[in-house]
Parts: structure tokens; C-alpha cells; sequence
């Protein structure tokens, strides 16, 4: 039987759970969770079966009873929902958790792109005036041969990056970001421009600076080959964690 809530989302899909956090409990700790997840089955209408998450490493088991915002990543776009545990169990050597759906499903409006933790190094370095004057006139024309500062990626999407390095740019300012990723069982050099949204200092590692950027003017063929790395990358951690499993 084919339910209508197949036609948004399927088994395989990503999908990220994150706790809803009422107004005493968010006073108490100030953090919302987040879970990267999975669909196995959709069970009916207003039920589904989704694998559950780990942090790093370790098996999160999701209390019964507790509930969640969903947001699904699909061909289609973002939706999201909430829903509420109802049961948990191992399943052919996959720990799942059964959800029942208690908002009606919607698309998420806001442009989103999944955050892929890592630890990829960078170089960056601020654009000169006259790089930024080419890029006003829509004639990008950059600096070969400029000193360029390392730095660490943190987390990387289809839409920015954080990093942190031992150096602060100014908010505001524009840079070039200058990394490789393995895609497809090759390496791919990116040099993408990128404007610096907020910079702070770490609380537990003084002189450290983490950096927030957005790409800008960046072609489509980059932003796909970012995202494929991410699924890649995800797919192989989704792998690693069904190998665990196997193994419990």
C-alpha cells in the first residue's frame, strides 16, 4: 500500500532530529540537540521508522515518549515536522526508532544546507581592494601569489564554512577560501570568495577564533560537487555506524 506521505519523503532519506526544547528546559541548559538520522520505513500515514542516531560514536537512544523536530532532506527540498518516540528496537541488526508524525508535514521555506562536520584544512587570506573592485563590477579578476594563512574547516556546506584558525578577519570582510576535497576518487582544488558573517574567540581555547562564512558569486558546478562530497562522506559514516551494529 502506497501512503500519501510517500510521496514527499521515502526510505533513505536524510534526515536531521532535533529535541523540542520547552521554555524550562531551555532555561536549564540552553542547547538544542541535534541528530543526524535516516528513514528505513514509512509505516503509514502519520507513523515512520527511522535508524537511530549516534553522537560520534556512540548509539543515542532516544527516550519514549520524547519528542522531535524532523526536518527531511529530499530530491524535493527540506520538510519538516514534529513527532513523538513511541517504540525503539533492533531490527535485522539496525537499531530503529518508531515515530509518530503529531504536525502535518511542510516544506521548509528557508534555504537550508546540511552542515558536514570535519577537519579539512584551509587557506585563506583577505581580497585586496582592487579583487574586490573587479568583483563590484561583475569582472572577478584575483592576485596570483598572495601569502595565504592555514587554517582548520570545521563544519562545510553547499552555502558556507566555519573554521577556526589562530588569526581573526575582521566581520564583514571578504576572503578567498582555498581547499581540496576528494570527490568520487578524485581530488578537486576549490578557490571559492566567501564574506565573513561573525568571528569570536573560543571560551576553552584562548587565541583560537572561529570564522562563519558564506560562498558568494559561487558557480552551481562548485555547490553540487560540495554536496556530493557531503553525501559521500555521510554514506560512509551511515555505513560505519550499521557496521557497529552488527558488531554489538
Amino acid at each position: 500500500m502506497e501512503f500519501v506521505l510517500s510521496k514527499y519523503i521515502e526510505p533513505g532519506n536524510r534526515l536531521q532530529i532535533q529535541k523540542i526544547v520547552r521554555m524550562k528546559e531551555e532555561k536549564e541548559d540552553g542547547v538544542r540537540k541535534t541528530y543526524d538520522s535516516q528513514v528505513i520505513d514509512i509505516v503509514s500515514d502519520d507513523r515512520i521508522e527511522v535508524s537511530m542516531p549516534f553522537e560520534k560514536t556512540k548509539l543515542v537512544l532516544l527516550p519514549v515518549d520524547g519528542e522531535y523536530n524532523l526536518f527531511f532532506y529530499t530530491p524535493n527540498g527540506l520538510y519538516q515536522c514534529s513527532a513523538r518516540v513511541v517504540d525503539r528496537y533492533k531490527n535485522n541488526n539496525v537499531f530503529s526508532v518508531l515515530m509518530d508524525l503529531t504536525s502535518n508535514l511542510r516544506k521548509y521555506q528557508r534555504r537550508e544546507y546540511y552542515r558536514f562536520s570535519c577537519a579539512l584544512e584551509m587557506n585563506s587570506r583577505i581580497l585586496e581592494e582592487k579583487e574586490i573592485r573587479t568583483i563590484e563590477n561583475n569582472a572577478i579578476a584575483l592576485m596570483p601569489e598572495l601569502p595565504l594563512q592555514r587554517s582548520v574547516i570545521v563544519d562545510i556546506s553547499g552555502g558556507g564554512l566555519r573554521f577556526v584558525a589562530n588569526y581573526a578577519y575582521e566581520k564583514d570582510s571578504t576572503i578567498l577560501c582555498k581547499y581540496n576535497l576528494w570527490i568520487a576518487g578524485e581530488g578537486k582544488e576549490f578557490r571559492l570568495l566567501g564574506r565573513v558573517l561573525s568571528v569570536k574567540q573560543l571560551e576553552n581555547r584562548p587565541g583560537i577564533y572561529e570564522h562563519r562564512v558564506q560562498y558568494i558569486h559561487m558557480d552551481d558546478d562548485n555547490r553540487e560537487d560540495i554536496i556530493k562530497y557531503i553525501f559521500d562522506e555521510e554514506r560512509k559514516t551511515i555505513q560505519k555506524q550499521r557496521n557497529m551494529e552488527n558488531d554489538i
